[in-house]
């Protein structure tokens, strides 16, 4: 029996990268670079930069450009590069989207405005702001633990009539809203390593991740056998990473600063420096990460 796979945009394997920064907390470019490679080398056909594990709320638009074309110039040729131009304020994302498609990415990442809470109306409103900006493919990001708004299906629905707007990662929790997005128009990938088998059981088509920074062949060859119609031998995958789901994903900081130490483990980075209001991990959460990493068969 042949198995149709749902057509994945930005590839099926992405991993939201971190930053990385020198000790004065200047961009390190050459290690942001490294991160990129390191992520290409090992499963990831798609690298998300500047987004919540890139620290872009502390990253100003010319630190952003300077990022974005460090990683297109590390791995352009062999993944697709996706820019996180979401933020609160929309003639700041306008200018990001403006300044990615100058540097050729392949796709927008638009979060919904955090902090300020927008009505529906207002989503829709900055939205086509942004999505007017460029002529780039966008997924828009509906993360309603760090957003504190939810992308209702009206407002998708809305979105769906521009012919950019292809694709949505959703780390809502919610599975039974794959399908109707799927139904709207979307490839939906999911937001979420741990929710990663639901979405794809639910028609998704892909994981936006954060433990791809040490998992990324073990996750794409997860979702490859999942969608290859091996369902038993994909939870067995999914089962071994759990202990790395916790470990990552367990700390109230986790993204930036557990993606950074794991890498600092991996030997990509030889620190785990991030920009404060960010802390790096106390060498007792680094014992507890590598602990994890170790019981997963991933260090």
């Amino acid at each position: 029996m042949t198995v149709s796979s749902p057509a994945a945009p930005f590839g099926r394997m992405l991993t939201a990268m971190a930053t990385a920064f020198h000790d004065d907390g200047t961009l390190d470019l050459d290690g942001t670079a490294r991160i990129a490679a390191h992520l290409v080398d090992n499963g990831n056909d798609g690298v998300v930069v500047s987004g919540t594990t890139g620290e872009s709320p502390t990253t100003s638009v010319e630190e952003d450009g300077q990022i974005l074309q460090a990683v297109k110039d590390a791995v352009g040729g062999r993944a697709k590069v996706v820019a996180g131009v979401g933020t609160n304020d929309t003639r700041h994302s306008v200018e990001l989207a403006v300044q990615a498609e100058k540097i050729g990415v392949d796709g927008l990442l638009l979060v919904t405005p955090y902090y300020n809470k927008p009505s529906q109306a207002g989503l829709v409103h900055h939205f086509k702001q942004v999505v007017d900006a460029s002529d780039v493919p966008v997924m828009l990001y509906d993360v309603p633990p760090r957003a504190a708004v939810k992308i209702e299906l009206d407002t998708y629905l809305r979105a769906a009539e521009w012919d950019t707007v292809i694709a949505v990662k959703d780390a809502t929790g919610d599975l039974t809203r794959v399908p109707r997005l799927i139904d709207a128009g979307y490839a939906v990938y999911s937001g979420d390593d741990a929710a990663t088998l639901g979405f794809l059981a639910h028609g998704g088509c892909g994981l936006v991740s954060v433990v791809g920074h040490v998992a990324g062949r073990e996750l794409a060859e997860m979702i490859d056998t999942f969608l290859a119609g091996d369902h038993a031998a994909a939870l067995t995958i999914f089962t071994r990473l759990l202990p790395a789901f916790d470990a990552v994903m367990g700390v109230p900081n986790y993204g930036a600063t557990t993606a950074k130490a794991a890498l600092q483990l991996r030997g990509v980075l030889d620190n785990r420096n991030v920009r404060s209001p960010l802390v790096p991990l106390t060498d007792d959460e680094v014992a507890a990460l590598r602990a994890g990493l170790e019981a997963s068969g991933l260090i």
